[in-house]
């Protein structure tokens, strides 16, 4: 399954500084708190480590250092840049839509498995 670089905050940490950390540790890319941008908002019912769900900030960032690498790769197949407008199958559902949404413009939250509320 293809995802974004995702992951938790830990104890005390900024969400800006969980992105930047969860960015290094995955893929090796090295980006400054100031450069990101705050772009989607996904609230999820529900999660295979959250049953009672959760919430991903979802950020952009126009800058960047490093080369991009399988930094954890007992956690990950691979890694790789892609073109975000033909996105590889099998990507997570919740985050595929935040990502369409914001390249198209669109609202900046989406709702994951909150179908019928």
């Amino acid at each position: 399954m293809w995802d974004l670089p995702v992951g938790k905050s830990a104890p005390g940490e900024p969400i800006t500084q969980t992105a930047t950390r969860e960015l290094y540790e995955e893929t090796g890319l090295i980006v400054d708190e100031k450069a990101l941008r705050p772009v989607h908002l996904i609230h999820a019912a529900w999660g295979v480590e959250a049953p009672n769900g959760f919430l991903t900030v979802v950020f952009a960032t126009h800058e960047w250092s490093g080369t991009l690498t399988n930094a954890e790769p007992a956690k990950h197949s691979q890694v790789c840049w892609t073109d975000c407008t033909a996105l590889p199958d099998h990507f997570v559902p919740s985050t595929a839509k935040a990502l369409r949404s914001y390249l198209a413009g669109g609202p900046g939250v989406s709702l994951h498995g909150w179908e019928g509320h």
